[in-house]
């Protein structure tokens, strides 16, 4: 991202400018964006979990969503290192990370997560613990490697999401993030293509989200009124890039409805590329339809801060880009709220800082070589 010094001084100015979600008042509208990083043996965040999100907080964010941690139930996920938001040392070690994203000047939400019939890399099922879905389907699979799941699994995993909510407000978390989006158990309800039930809870776009629907309504009554509950979904998914829940805005606000019925107080709308139109006939992006469909706050992302030569790396060589003036430009016209910033504040993680201060002549690209020696 090159910014001429005016431009910089234009995105520090708009940039800087504190959001509101629910009770919740963020001091700027720079989010850091969920990312996996199976740093946590035994899912216990440790000092290094602790330092990693303080030091970014320390340096300009202003929410910051955890990494997916696992919901307390047995099919959640699979790998020993990927963090929990369950049991008594894990949980510790989680408010320990708050306290110090505080002390740092910052605001945080763990994301809440369950896998269902995702399997990740490297990993295989628990023995006890098999893999769950609205009909046991993986994405791209004709026939069920999974379970499909009956009430009992229904209930218990929405209890879960609630318990895990009802921790995060007890430990000193300022919110909590549902993590609805790219094919995992959420978002394998409200996609039509992993979604195959008969019961009240598949088939057309409205009863495919009532599952959502009803961890958000059992989250919200768990927690006080004011804490801030995000739900982030999108249309791709990790193994289907293509995949829609929605082709047309009618059609999403079906979906978003009920959700933001039920208690959804912003939604976190992801995508690969934030400046691509989400429909035919506007340059509103995913983000921008939500917040006009709903009238919530909402978070945008997809690329951010990331150069056009990565773009063209990561998306292709005809990918057509946008300056990051665009994406001020739709911030100033309230199309969206907040925006989440990933890969850059990985590789930087005074990324935020610098563009709050005009001091983007010293941001460093991203190189995915060096991610193994960031913290």
């Amino acid at each position: 991202m090159t910014l001429a010094q005016p431009a910089a001084s234009r995105a520090a100015e708009i940039l800087s400018r504190p959001a509101v979600i629910n009770g919740l008042t963020v001091p700027n509208r720079i989010v850091m964006a969920p990312m996996t990083r199976m740093f946590s043996p035994g899912g216990v965040p440790g000092e290094d979990v602790l330092s990693y999100y303080a030091r970014r907080a320390a340096s300009g964010v202003g929410l910051i969503v955890t990494e997916g941690t696992y919901v307390g139930h047995p099919s959640a996920g699979q790998s020993d290192r990927v963090p929990r938001f369950h049991g008594e040392e894990q949980l510790a070690g989680w408010a320990k990370v708050a306290e110090a994203v505080h002390a740092a000047g910052g605001t945080i939400v763990p994301q809440l997560w369950h896998i269902g019939m995702v399997r990740e890399q490297g990993q295989q099922p628990f023995p006890d613990a098999p893999a769950i879905g609205p009909s046991g389907l993986r994405i791209g699979a004709d026939e069920p490697t999974g379970r499909a799941m009956t009430r009992q699994d229904l209930d218990d995993v929405i209890a879960a999401f609630a318990e895990a909510a009802a921790d995060a407000e007890r430990i000193g978390f300022d919110g909590v993030e549902i993590h609805g989006a790219h094919g995992y158990l959420v978002d394998q309800f409200l996609w039509a293509g992993t979604n195959r039930r008969t019961d009240a809870y598949g088939g057309d776009p409205v009863a495919r989200t009532v599952f959502a629907a009803e961890i958000v309504a059992a989250v919200r009554e768990r927690v006080s009124p004011t804490f801030p509950v995000i739900f982030r979904y999108s249309q791709w998914k990790q193994e289907a890039y293509d995949a829609r829940l929605a082709e047309t805005p009618q059609e999403l606000e079906a979906i978003l409805a009920p959700l933001a019925a039920a208690g959804v107080d912003a939604f976190h709308a992801s995508t690969r590329r934030y400046w691509i139109p989400e429909f035919d006939g506007s340059d509103l992006n995913l983000a921008g339809w939500t917040k006009k469909l709903t009238g919530l706050p909402t978070i945008t992302v997809g690329s951010v801060g990331l150069d056009g030569e990565f773009i063209r790396a990561f998306v292709g060589e005809g990918s057509a880009t946008k300056g990051f003036d665009d994406l001020l430009d739709a911030l100033e016209r309230d199309e969206f709220d907040l925006v989440a910033v990933g890969r850059a504040l990985l590789q930087d993680p005074q990324w935020a800082a610098k563009v709050l201060e005009g001091r983007v002549d010293e941001l460093k690209p991203y190189d995915a070589a060096s991610l193994r020696t960031l913290s």
